[in-house]
Formats: C-alpha cells, sequence, structure tokens
C-alpha cells in the first residue's frame, strides 16, 4: 500500500512541475495535451530530426548505435501508445540504411566495431513485426560480426579493432542485449553463457574496490597511456559508462534463462551498483556527475545521459522485480530532478535535455587519456541522442510504474 501511495504522490507531483517548464504554442506539432514527457520528448525529436538518421546531428546517413539507441526508444513508446507516427519513425531509419538485398548501408564489418551491433535489436523488433526478410539478413550479418569479433584471451569483446585487447562498459549495451534477444529468438542457447561471460569480464576487470564504481575501460595488455600499469584500467568512473553498463544488465536479463548460471552473479553486481549509486546521488539535484568518483570537485557537473539512463535501469529493475523497491525512491528522485532542473520547454513548445555530454572515449587520434581534466572538458550539448533516447525510456518506466 505504502508503493501505491508513493507512486500517486510522485505522480501529482511530477505533473504540477509542468507549468514551470514553459508553455508550448497551440501551432506547433507538439500534443497540446499531453503530459506524458516520453511523447513530448518523441514528439520534439521528430520536429528538430524529421529522420531519424539524423538524430545524431549528422549531415548524411549512417549506420551507428545513436539511432538505433532512439529508434528502439520509439518503437518501446508505439508499444505503450500505439502512435503510428513513432513506429514509422523508427522503421524509416532501418529503411532508409537497409537496401533491398538487406544489405546495410555504410556498415562495414571488418571494422569489427562492437558499436554497429546495437542497431540490430531494432532489426528483431522490425522482422518480427513484418516478417520483412530483409531485417532478418541485415540482424544475421551483424549476428556473423560477433562469431568473429576479435578477444582478449578470456573470451571478452574487444570493443574495436581499432582499439585491440580493450574491453569498454560502453560495450556491453551495444553488443550483449542484441546478442542475447538473438540467441532466444533464434535458438542459440549455447550463446548464453558467451554473454554472462562479457559481463562478469568487464566487471571483473573494471571495477575498483575503493569506490564501489567501474571504471570506464580496461587494457588487458596494458600498454594504453591511459590504462594503470598493475590493472590495465582507466583512470575514473565515467558517469554514462556506468549507464550503459547498468542498462545493458535490466535489458538483458530480459532474455537470460531463469536458471542461466551467473545469471545470479549479474544481478549480484546490479543490486551493489544500484546501491552505490543511491550513496553517490546528488542530494540537490537529483543526478548524478559526468565523473562519479570525483563528485562535487570543481569542474565536474552533473550529466543528464547518465541521470537518464540509471533512471531507467532502476525504474525497470524494481518493475522487473530485481532489486528492492526501496530504491525506486532513487529512481523517482532523478526523474524528478531531470525535469525540474535540466528539461527546458522552448517557446515553441518543443521539449530540450540539456547538459549531456556529447562524446567521451579512451585512445584514439586526437588521444584521450581518461584524465578528470579530459572528461569534464569534453562537448556538452542539447538533445544529445544519447541523453533523449534513455530519457524517453525512463518517461515510459516511470509512466508505468506510476499507473
Amino acid at each position: 500500500m505504502k508503493y501505491i501511495l508513493l507512486f500517486f504522490i510522485v505522480s501529482i507531483a511530477l505533473v504540477a512541475t509542468i507549468p514551470a517548464c514553459g508553455q508550448r504554442q497551440p501551432k506547433n506539432k507538439i500534443d497540446q495535451k499531453s503530459e506524458l514527457w516520453s511523447v513530448r520528448m518523441a514528439e520534439s525529436e521528430m520536429v528538430r530530426f524529421p529522420s531519424c538518421w539524423q538524430v545524431d546531428f549528422v549531415k548524411e546517413k549512417r549506420w551507428n548505435y545513436t539511432p538505433g539507441l532512439e529508434g528502439l526508444a520509439f518503437t518501446k513508446l508505439y508499444e505503450a501508445y500505439k502512435d503510428e507516427r513513432f513506429y514509422q519513425y523508427a522503421k524509416g531509419y532501418a529503411d532508409s540504411l537497409i537496401d533491398g538485398k538487406g544489405q546495410i548501408l555504410t556498415y562495414n564489418k571488418s571494422n569489427y566495431n562492437i558499436d554497429y551491433i546495437n542497431p540490430g535489436k531494432l532489426l528483431i523488433y522490425l522482422f518480427e513485426k513484418t516478417g520483412d526478410k530483409r531485417y532478418k539478413i541485415a540482424l544475421d550479418t551483424l549476428r556473423s560480426q560477433i562469431k568473429t569479433q576479435p578477444r582478449t584471451t578470456e573470451g571478452g569483446f574487444w570493443h574495436k579493432k581499432i582499439y585491440p585487447n580493450q574491453m569498454w562498459l560502453d560495450g556491453l549495451y551495444m553488443g550483449a542485449p542484441f546478442y542475447a534477444e538473438y540467441a532466444k529468438k533464434f535458438n542459440e542457447p549455447d550463446a548464453f553463457a558467451d554473454v554472462v561471460n562479457q559481463f562478469l569480464l568487464v566487471a571483473k576487470h573494471t571495477y575498483d574496490p575503493k569506490t564501489g564504481l567501474y571504471r570506464h575501460g580496461w587494457d588487458e595488455s596494458k600498454i594504453q597511456k591511459w590504462a594503470n600499469p598493475e590493472t590495465g584500467q582507466s583512470p575514473h568512473a565515467w558517469g554514462r559508462a556506468m549507464g550503459w553498463y547498468a542498462m545493458a544488465i535490466v535489458d538483458v536479463l530480459d532474455f537470460l534463462p531463469e536458471n542461466q548460471p551467473g545469471r545470479e552473479e549479474i544481478l549480484s553486481i546490479l543490486k551493489n551498483m544500484v546501491e552505490k549509486l543511491s550513496e553517490i546521488q546528488d542530494p540537490k539535484t537529483g543526478g548524478w556527475y559526468q565523473v562519479l568518483d570525483r563528485n562535487g570537485e570543481g569542474g565536474n557537473y552533473i550529466e543528464t545521459s547518465c541521470t537518464s539512463m540509471f533512471s531507467y535501469s532502476i525504474f525497470k529493475a524494481v518493475r522487473k522485480g530485481y532489486i528492492d523497491k526501496k530504491y525506486l525512491k532513487t529512481a523517482t528522485k532523478a526523474y524528478h530532478g531531470l525535469i525540474k532542473n535540466f528539461i527546458v520547454v522552448d517557446a515553441k513548445g518543443l521539449v530540450n535535455l540539456t547538459r549531456v555530454c556529447g562524446v567521451a572515449g579512451l585512445g584514439g587520434n586526437p588521444y584521450r587519456d581518461g584524465s578528470f581534466g579530459y572528461y569534464i572538458n569534453e562537448m556538452i550539448r542539447d538533445n544529445d541522442p544519447k541523453g533523449t533516447g534513455p530519457f524517453i525510456m525512463a518517461s515510459l518506466e516511470y509512466e508505468q510504474l506510476a499507473k
């Protein structure tokens, strides 16, 4: 009963924040009557980016993880509210990059970039819904990349061919949920052990016992300038990297068998992560910092993509019964804080998510050293899909729970 009361109280409080965010103009394409932030953000994205392939501020069509992320969020929105516009928007991305023979335009398997796997989740959805063989050919292409993806000596997938011997937390979201869903729906039960191994390996090699957090990446060879010469770990716990990892866990659990060896260990990782996140959550905004192991330090800031990702992951973990319901308070505080502090509705009625880190990585050219100074000085922009996609998904989870 107390959780029903909590949902009711939070719902009233959340609706009460809407007028403070700005006025919506009647001639705009935004649904003026909707009080659903998932819908309002999605409609705003369709105005900003008329085609889904544009969502990462790009000028040319490209097969990439960001429109795959946003497209998946739109399919979830369609399933929740049955608005055909959202389905067509997501489908439009796949159809703009997949030709009549099922070939993925701009995709190059030989790059062995695990980011390219992420849009495969959208393809599985579309194939199941339409039966269009083009989608099956394309998603089989992505499955074939996994079969030959370079690995560490323990079997962990390299993040990219150009980053040899490295596992990044980001890569777990990019590859593992698709891998597990494919295994479940196309009868590859032997693949589940490999999926589980990816989570356990990256946790083993990126965990920092001093902070209880996970570092952004790990270099098995320990030769990268950013790698600790003893552990191979990168210097810091980057918020969005842990956000990717948290989302990967709650999504992959949808497909792992209940009796799968290692599943309980993954659940333990999730529970411990949520407990730690609750401890370090910013009490004022409900958000999390760009660099999680340097909370409150000068230059560090509350970053909204990781905050959206953690909110989504915790809401979903509560809904699915993976973690204690007491953590609903953490997710609600984060979600409510996003709307109060970081959502801006402009004069046209468009909903904007501010304070999103545009990009961050390790190595490369120019070289990214993973230092605190590096992370806090990367580009910050509004409406980056790595924030808006998870915000839509967090909103959907909140709306489901609030019912």
